[in-house]
């Protein structure tokens, strides 16, 4: 009754006996090779036994284990080993569910050393890859298990260094068993992630890291065998891993880990970290990496000063790395965030402790290294962004600008020479386009002198091309020993000063004006002036140059509000740039003057010549003799001598007005004439120009071949004269009091109402009822010009 049965019984107790065979009398012998064969065989023969063959060893196994028969269960472990890599991958789906009980039960056991075999072979196992999919395995109890091993205490340290690298060995083997396969479950969960991430970190940051930020010492160490290597592989494995979806699965338990274990302060093993993660991220990602840092630093904006100053400086050090794939509005998002957490801590802390200075300081590094690695073009943006998020108050209003916003002002100023001493200067025009050049000269006049200071660095670092900044960094009558670096300027640079040089050279000139000026200011100045005449002195700028220089001679002269040693510092910049244009300019006659007035100081006055000085002995006059000055009909002279055009230097300079009425924007710096044009009568800005029925006369002349050929070589000097005759003009409407304008203005007799009298008396009415009054008449109109040839004056209506 029994038959039916026999052919399972068979085959069940054959598969047994062919596992039992495998395990000798004494565990030492080791696994019986020859029986083994016979089991693979077996196996691959019946490929449907392998589930059965399997839970029969997990069930030995698990036995032994419990007997502490430890040997046995080794020799369980290897005959599990050679079935998986025999067996076909079609059919390994069948032994796996298995072989992981039996990964688990070692796992489970308290014996160091099978936790080890486990791992290796569970290690073995995730290198396999699987055809067919194992839609029910789990390894959620792997992940947990393994990351407590990864934090292994044991008191003897060779076996805690064994099982910690066990443990990572085996997250690593998890990750890649996971990720080969699309359909086991998603290992970054963040309760995965939870745990692989910080475990990584732990053995990481273990005796490496702690204290300094330098490798231990020693000799260099297999990265297998040492914990922290180890683990930085698999950390770069996992990071290198991550899609653009999954990158903040990974930095949030960093973050996390981070805080938690107090490892911001000092920040060694946070920037070794992102540094990891940045170098071994996708390329396009890096920039998720640096926003998720951004978030964290708003996330602890209420934690202590040094913990913020640790992220901002983490961030300085990785962003440098994520700026290259930048682009578009994520350059200007990340500057903007920056900017943000600056404006924040100036108005957290309006007295800038220590600690909130290093702060600022490290947001400002992050600017810079983030700027450093961007094309020139978007060095640009962002200084015109920077320079858009400065407060300024007009200058009547100067007084109420509070301490923070001078503070705020003084971090985006920093900020903003942080950014333009990675730019390189190529042309000045786009350096400088209007909308960033006018709110920087606009900075220049502020009233503290410490911005101040800062605006004139930043045209420094930005005018500056030839590395020319440290030799004229103080004013010096020795030109020839600075061993400048002088190159023809180009044409753009000459357009670009011709156009906006008054601008700026009035900019100058008014705040060398002002009374607050320290020594370290007027040697700022001297610098930037410097620099434009070393970078863009031509035939066609030296004299508007030269005009300036001449001008700040009759400020320190004139000036009863500049204070006696800033008059003497004034006298002695003004002796420097005359030598360094004559110099730079090659004119020799201008050279020879500049070093007999220099020559004529040092026995008459060597408090006019540099250094300059914030205290001069009190006995010192301000008033000067003339042969200690410059005579500007003696330059004159020297200008044409060589060949130079001194029209400009004839007309005065547009630049020493009256302080009292000056004016505080440079804005319409077009048109600045002089009141004396106005009497003479040769600016021709009368309305009858525009006036209808009114022609105006023009100088016949004679058109040739020769005429037409000096018109087109020749320069234009009647447009130049014109052009600064309505500059005079208007600087005089805008400056002059009130009533000198009405007395300059004021015609020197009747000309409308003359010219009114004259044409009506020409004119005769006529009675239409008398006839001897028509004949009258007629015969006088014969004798008389007809009324359409009369000559109206030009200036008919006043």
């Amino acid at each position: 009754m029994f038959d039916w049965c026999w052919p399972f019984t068979t085959c069940r107790s054959r598969y047994k006996k062919l596992v039992d065979n495998i395990f000798p009398v004494n565990p030492q012998d080791g696994l019986v090779k020859n029986n083994m064969e016979k089991l693979t065989f077996y196996s691959l023969s019946s490929p449907e036994k392998l589930d059965r063959i399997g839970e029969y060893l997990f069930q030995r196994a698990s036995r032994d284990i419990y007997r502490r028969r430890n040997g046995f269960v080794v020799i369980a472990m290897e005959a599990m080993d050679q079935l998986l890599v025999a067996c076909h991958a079609q059919t390994l789906n069948l032994f796996v569910e298995s072989f992981l009980k039996m990964i688990q039960k070692l796992l489970e056991s308290t014996d160091p050393q099978l936790q080890i075999m486990a791992t290796q072979s569970f290690v073995r196992f995730a290198n396999i890859e699987e055809d067919t999919p194992s839609y029910h395995t789990r390894y959620d109890f792997f992940v947990s298990k393994y990351s407590a091993m990864c934090h292994a205490n044991y008191d003897d340290l060779e076996i805690r260094k064994q099982i910690r690298l066990a443990g990572i060995q085996g997250l690593q083997g998890v990750v890649r068993k996971t990720l080969s396969d699309d359909l086991v479950e998603n290992i970054w969960e963040s309760v995965h992630m939870d745990k692989i991430v910080p475990s990584l970190l732990y053995n990481m940051q273990n005796a490496r890291y702690a204290d300094q930020g330098t490798a231990m010492p020693g000799s260099p160490i297999e990265e297998r065998s040492d914990p922290p290597q180890f683990a930085e592989t698999c950390m770069r494995e996992l990071v290198g891993r991550a899609s653009f979806g999954h990158i903040r699965c990974v930095i949030r338990p960093v973050l996390r880990h981070l805080d938690n274990h107090q490892l911001w302060v000092p920040n060694y093993f946070a920037i070794h970290t992102f540094r990891i993660i940045m170098f071994s991220i996708q390329s396009q990602y890096s920039y998720t990496v640096v926003e998720a840092l951004m978030t964290h630093l708003d996330d602890n904006s209420k934690s202590s000063a040094k913990i913020r100053t640790s992220i901002a400086d983490t961030l300085s050090k990785i962003i440098s790395i994520a700026a290259g794939e930048s682009v578009g509005p994520s350059v200007l998002e990340i500057i903007n965030s920056l900017l943000s957490h600056l404006r924040v801590s100036v108005t957290r802390n309006q007295y800038s402790s220590n600690d909130e200075q290093l702060y600022q300081e490290a947001l400002i590094n992050a600017l810079g290294e983030f700027a450093n690695h961007l094309p020139d073009y978007q060095k640009i943006e962002i200084m015109m962004f920077i320079m858009s998020k400065v407060p300024y108050s007009q200058p009547d209003r100067i007084a109420t600008v509070g301490k923070g916003d001078v503070l705020l002002q003084s971090i985006l100023l920093k900020s903003l020479l942080k950014v333009g001493t990675k730019y390189q200067t190529i042309h000045l025009n786009t350096t400088f386009p209007p909308s960033f050049l006018e709110p920087l000269l606009r900075m220049s006049l502020v009233a503290d002198a410490e911005m101040r200071l800062l605006v004139q660095k930043i045209f420094h670092t930005l005018i500056d091309r030839h590395h020319n900044i440290d030799k004229v960094a103080k004013p010096s009558t020795n030109i020839s020993e600075l061993d400048l670096i002088i190159e023809k300027s180009s044409r753009p640079d000459v357009i670009f000063i011709r156009k906006h040089g008054p601008e700026i050279y009035l900019a100058l000139y008014e705040s060398l004006e002002l009374a607050g000026n320290r020594v370290e200011n007027i040697e700022a100045i001297y610098t930037t002036f410097a620099l434009l005449i070393v970078e863009l002195t031509s035939e066609e700028t030296v004299l508007e140059q030269i005009r300036l220089v001449m001008s700040l001679q009759d400020l320190a002269m004139t000036s009863s509000q500049l204070s006696v040693a800033l008059k003497f510092n004034l006298h002695s910049i003004v002796v420097s740039l005359m030598t360094l244009v004559a110099y730079v300019c090659n004119i020799n006659s201008l050279i020879d003057y500049a070093n007999k007035i220099i020559e004529i100081r040092r026995i008459e006055g060597s408090h006019l010549l540099p250094p300059l000085r914030s205290r001069y002995d009190s006995e010192l006059s301000s008033r000067l003799s003339s042969n200690v000055l410059f005579d500007q009909s003696i330059i004159t002279e020297c200008l044409k001598t060589a060949g130079l055009d001194t029209g400009k230097i004839q007309h005065g300079s547009g630049y020493n007005t009256n302080s009292l009425h000056h004016r505080h924007s440079w804005v319409d710096t077009t048109g600045r004439n002089s009141i004396t044009d106005i009497n003479a009568g040769g600016a021709e800005l009368d309305s009858g120009g525009s006036s209808p029925s009114v022609q105006r006369k023009f100088v016949a002349e004679e058109l040739t071949f020769e005429s037409m050929k000096k018109i087109l070589t020749v320069p234009n000097n009647n447009q130049t004269v014109v052009d600064e005759k309505r500059v005079e003009l208007s600087e005089c409407f805008m400056n002059a009091p009130f009533k000198d304008l009405i007395t300059k203005t004021q015609p020197k007799r009747d000309v409308l109402q003359s010219t009114l009298s004259d044409i009506f008396n020409s004119l005769t009415i006529e009675p239409r009822n008398s006839s001897q009054q028509n004949i009258q008449s007629n015969d006088a109109k014969s004798n008389q010009i007809p009324i359409y040839e009369v000559q109206f004056p030009e200036l008919f209506v006043y």
